[in-house]
């Protein structure tokens, strides 16, 4: 008889947030994968569950995902588990899932508690958003994301880790322009708290552990076309304040949506 593959999602912070039916299912299952072993030790010692652990992280998924599909087709159930919150979700566990029904073999998935579902209920946004993980380290790449998205009307969530704030921060301002943000960090845990401010303007310091969800409101829909005159009266304005024509019309271009070239060429002759 094969086994079973259970995606269980466990706490983001307060070790209460997990489901009854994921303590039971992390009771009976054979073996738990896990990404960092002595993590999902200290979730399994608070619940006084005993289970064989192996790794499974993001830079041995393929091998991984051999060791997984092995014991399935031996019989043994698995249950799959992130350091926090749902696995596959910026976490490993995606490329299994797939292989896993191509082999014909079951998975089901016991949810919980998500980072991306708690931020975005404490940010109090409204409609759609659009989840984009962490962003890439490749500049290229992650540009060209972020320009993808630029003109989306909702909202964007992303990922960061806190070595990376700051500069995640500079990367949103300089592909997103001036939006209000809301940066959410150690939810469920004692220091939880949501810091609100514009891209562009928020400056943080870094914070010594843990993960941030920064999320970013829609662009504002303009009434009316801005006009060549409108922009040319703002590029004067940076211009009176010192800026060259060409950061004045980078400024632009971010704070109204226009074009760099359409507010350079327009920056000439002033």
């Amino acid at each position: 008889m094969k086994g079973k593959c259970y995606l269980v999602a466990t706490p983001i912070g307060n070790l209460k947030d997990i489901t009854l039916r994921a303590l039971e299912i992390l009771k009976q299952v054979d073996v738990i994968a896990c990404e960092d072993t002595r993590h999902t030790l200290k979730l399994l010692n608070h619940y006084n569950i005993s289970k064989p652990l192996i790794s499974y992280h993001k830079h041995k998924e393929k091998a991984g995902n051999q060791q997984i599909l092995k014991m399935l087709k031996d019989g043994k159930s698995v249950a799959v588990v992130s350091d926090a919150g749902m696995p596959c979700v910026s976490d490993p566990g995606a490329s299994l899932v797939g292989e896993i029904r191509q082999e014909g073999l079951e998975i089901t998935v016991c949810p919980g508690a998500s980072a991306l579902t708690a931020a975005v209920s404490l940010s109090g946004i409204e409609g759609p958003f659009t989840f984009l993980g962490f962003l890439s380290d490749n500049k290229k790449q992650r540009d060209s994301l972020l320009q993808s998205v630029k003109d989306t009307p909702c909202s964007l969530v992303v990922y960061c880790s806190p070595h990376d704030l700051q500069k995640t921060l500079n990367v949103l301002y300089e592909n997103l322009g001036k939006r209000a943000v809301s940066i959410i960090k150690e939810m469920t845990k004692i220091h939880e708290k949501v810091i609100e401010g514009t891209l562009g303007e928020i400056t943080l310091e870094q914070a010594p552990k843990g993960e941030f969800v920064i999320v970013i409101e829609p662009p504002r829909q303009r009434t009316h076309a801005i006009s060549d005159d409108e922009i040319r009266e703002l590029l004067k304005e940076y211009i009176a304040q010192g800026l060259s024509k060409k950061d004045a019309a980078i400024k632009v271009s971010k704070e109204k949506g226009v074009s760099k070239n359409r507010a350079y060429n327009l920056s000439v002759n002033i």
